[in-house]
C-alpha cells in the first residue's frame, strides 16, 4: 500500500513543477534578451544543450555559455513562446519534461518560424531547479517566405541553403 502525500508534500510538488515551468519560460526569455549570464544559471554545471539530431550544442555549463555567445554574434532578434508543458517526476530532486513551443527568429538574414518540443531533464541543485539535459526537436524551421511551400514537405528544416527532414512527425 503506498502512503499518502503529506499536505507539506503536495504543496512542494506544486512548488517544484511551477519552478520547472518557469526555468522553461526563463530560457526563452534569457535567449531573446542575449542574455549569456541568466542562460548560464539555468544549467546546471555538467547540464548539456543539442539538437534531436544528434548535434551537440554545448555539454557543461561553459561549453553551452559559448555556444550561445557565438550564435548572439550572429543571430538577430528572437521571440520565444512556450505553450504548453508536461513534466514528470522521479524522485525529489529530479524530473523530465516536454515543453511545446514556437519562436519568430530573424538568422542570416531571413525573417525564420520554428515549432520546436524541447525534451528535457531537470535536476535540483542547492534547491533550485535547473536543465540537466535539453533536446531541442523540430517540426519545422523555415523562412516564412518559404512556409507555405514547405510546411507539407518531409524537409521542413532549414539548414545552410536548402533543407533537411524535420524530427517530428515522423512521415514515410
Amino acid at each position: 500500500m503506498t502512503a499518502v502525500p503529506t499536505v507539506q508534500q503536495r504543496l512542494q510538488r506544486i512548488e517544484d513543477r511551477q519552478a520547472i515551468e518557469d526555468l522553461a519560460v526563463r530560457y526563452g526569455l534569457a535567449v531573446d534578451d542575449h542574455d549569456l549570464a541568466g542562460l548560464s544559471a539555468l544549467f546546471a554545471e555538467h547540464g548539456s544543450l543539442r539538437q534531436e539530431s544528434g548535434v551537440s550544442k554545448g555539454q557543461g555549463v561553459a561549453a553551452v555559455a559559448a555556444y550561445f555567445e557565438e550564435r548572439f554574434r550572429v543571430l538577430g532578434p528572437t521571440n520565444h513562446f512556450v505553450h504548453g508543458h508536461v513534466v514528470d517526476f522521479e524522485g525529489d530532486n529530479r524530473a523530465t519534461g516536454v515543453v511545446a513551443s514556437h519562436a519568430e527568429v530573424f538568422k542570416d538574414g531571413a525573417p525564420m518560424l520554428t515549432a520546436m518540443r524541447y525534451y528535457d531533464t531537470y535536476c535540483k541543485v542547492e534547491g533550485r531547479w535547473v536543465f540537466e539535459e535539453r533536446v531541442q526537436s523540430y517540426m519545422y524551421f523555415v523562412d516564412v517566405r518559404d512556409y507555405a511551400d514547405v510546411l507539407g514537405s518531409a524537409l521542413r528544416v532549414r539548414s545552410g541553403d536548402g533543407y533537411k527532414p524535420a524530427d517530428w512527425p515522423r512521415t514515410s
